[in-house]
């Protein structure tokens, strides 16, 4: 039996999708913060520097003067990592939307 999600999950769901299609990176993701914004970002994977895509969306909603976080979705192929909880929990959500890059929600 499908999950029947809130449309507001749905919507960080397919902004996640579409960053990860848009940049072809293993993962996109896409928060929800206490006003209602959304921020969508993808994974980077750099010599330098290596981030999930649910660390760059959050970072990007924090900059931008969120206190705490509705919800976060992740797409990916693989697993979230424990880092990927552990922030999502810092401000507030308990547990994360994780989909497949078809946008089926797993868990």
């Amino acid at each position: 039996m499908p999950v029947t999600l809130d449309p507001e999950d749905s919507k960080i769901i397919t902004l996640a999708r579409a960053a990860r299609a848009r940049s072809g990176t293993a993962e996109g993701a896409a928060v929800r913060d206490e006003t209602g914004r959304t921020y969508s970002a993808t994974n980077v994977a750099l010599a330098s520097l290596t981030l999930s895509a649910v660390q760059v969306a959050v970072a990007m909603a924090i900059s931008s003067g969120a206190r705490s976080l509705e919800a976060v979705a992740l797409v990916t192929e693989g697993e979230p990592g424990p880092d990927d909880a552990a922030v999502a929990a810092e401000l507030g959500v308990k547990s994360l939307l994780v989909a497949g890059p078809d946008g089926t929600l797993r868990g």
